[in-house]
């Protein structure tokens, strides 16, 4: 027996085998088509016989809800990302689209390449996850008629649907906690990735904190990673005063404070330093962080962007606001 490839068995070659048209073999395969019962049972058996599978995508083209969805982000192995994407993959299979993901972290060049032949395959619809996409991609996928549905992207393009957190109550709720925990020296530790995500909760957990009259530090270390945690702690904790209370955007930069917290400054947690984070992500609930946090609901933004797919408004983009609703663990004082 050979070990070679035989590659895909076409329809020309079912027909073939079970001595019937061509378009014999297509009425078998297509839904309602009218087709007699010996000639069914003699090209299912040819197709088991070759392998043969129906090309959906070729066949679909013409069609929207058979054509493939994009998914374009970057930065996709951090917790966050994955987590999202997991969701949207999910989602988008139970409603039985394909999905062609575009991973932006190997330049812009390569991305738009890649992003044309998603446009090349007449892919309905670009779905932007939060953070690294350059805006040129977007802009091209719009230009081209597409949907786009832009997931934290805080209304950057007019003429995308949006799905987005209500950060304003989530930053004001941030604050309190730390606030209504006894915090008297309070930091915040953001992102130098200026995302547009990143940067609103940085501006609204200031906005709430000028407010209340509180004077606050701010840190941007590096990217949204777990050594921008550990960098911060190590800024910050030599400072006198060093502070009690510190927000970060993340989970992961909070992961990476409260490792150098304890390890490299003996502090602590929460008795010496209380620590908020960002997007409960899996480790957040890990016993070595028992993290504070606010969970953004993805399996329901996962939906809410499915129903966006599946009945675009025709007359104007759609937004979805969602709450990122308060997880409390351990790293935050009573």
């Amino acid at each position: 027996m050979s070990g070679k490839n035989p590659g895909f068995a076409s329809a020309t070659e079912v027909a073939r085998l079970a001595g019937v048209s061509r378009s014999a073999v297509s009425r078998t395969f297509t839904p309602g088509c009218s087709v007699s019962a010996e000639t069914r049972r003699k090209v299912l058996a040819a197709a088991q016989a070759l392998n043969y599978h129906v090309n959906h995508l070729a066949r679909g083209l013409s069609k929207e809800a058979s054509r493939p969805v994009c998914i374009l982000g970057g930065n996709l192995a951090s917790p966050y990302q994955a987590s999202l994407l997991e969701h949207l993959t999910r989602s988008l299979n139970k409603y039985g689209r394909a999905v062609m993901v575009i991973n932006t972290d190997d330049g812009e060049d390569s991305a738009r390449e890649a992003l044309q032949q998603t446009l090349n395959y007449r892919s309905t619809a670009t779905i932007v996850l939060s953070g690294k996409p350059p805006s040129s991609l977007i802009e091209i996928c719009l230009q081209s008629g597409q949907q786009v549905i832009v997931i934290n992207r805080m209304g950057q393009f007019a003429g995308a649907d949006s799905i987005e957190i209500d950060y304003s109550s989530t930053m004001n709720e941030a604050f309190k906690l730390l606030v209504n925990a006894g915090c008297q020296q309070i930091a915040l530790v953001s992102s130098s990735a200026r995302s547009p995500s990143m940067v609103i909760r940085e501006t609204r957990f200031l906005a709430a904190a000028a407010e209340a009259g509180t004077q606050v530090s701010l840190v941007r270390p590096g990217s949204a990673s777990y050594q921008s945690g550990v960098d911060a702690a190590r800024e910050l904790l030599s400072q006198t005063p060093r502070p009690d209370g510190v927000f970060c955007v993340t989970d992961l930069i909070a992961c990476g404070f409260m490792d150098a917290a304890r390890y490299e400054f003996g502090l602590r947690i929460p008795q010496d330093i209380s620590v908020i984070g960002f997007d409960n992500i899996e480790q957040a609930s890990w016993l070595g962080y028992q993290l504070t946090t606010f969970s953004q609901p993805l399996a329901e933004m996962a939906e809410a962007t499915c129903e966006l797919l599946l009945s675009p408004t025709a007359d104007r983009p759609s937004r979805r606001v969602f709450q990122a609703l308060p997880v409390r663990r351990i790293s935050l004082k009573d």
